[in-house]
């Protein structure tokens, strides 16, 4: 099924739709140089297939290429970049020991 993610500044979220429809979202809040991932929700129906991984994915390439770092305070962005070292030079030194994320 195709999926698209798109940042809906309006209401501060990263969407991911499957043929056009809402599957799942990524709310954040910015701040001056970081962006803060509050929390992920998938639609139950959408659950176990790959699409938080795509969503997360999606909303750090769109933060990195923005300038901004990345603070995970939600647990599933958190075990993204903890599970993928190549995302945690986004999270600000001062914020990982904070967040339980290697330094």
């Amino acid at each position: 099924m195709p999926t698209d993610v798109r940042n809906n500044t309006a209401l501060e979220r990263f969407e991911i739709t499957v043929d056009g429809e809402v599957a799942g979202y990524i709310e954040y809040q910015d701040t001056a140089g970081e962006r803060a991932f509050v929390h992920t929700e998938i639609d139950p129906r959408f659950d176990g297939q790959g699409y938080a991984r795509d969503l997360v994915e999606a909303a750090l390439h769109a933060t990195g290429a923005e300038g901004l770092g990345a603070l995970p305070m939600c647990r599933v962005v958190g075990h993204f970049i903890e599970t993928r070292p190549q995302y945690l030079s986004m999270v600000p030194h001062w914020a990982r020991d904070r967040l339980g994320l290697p330094q």
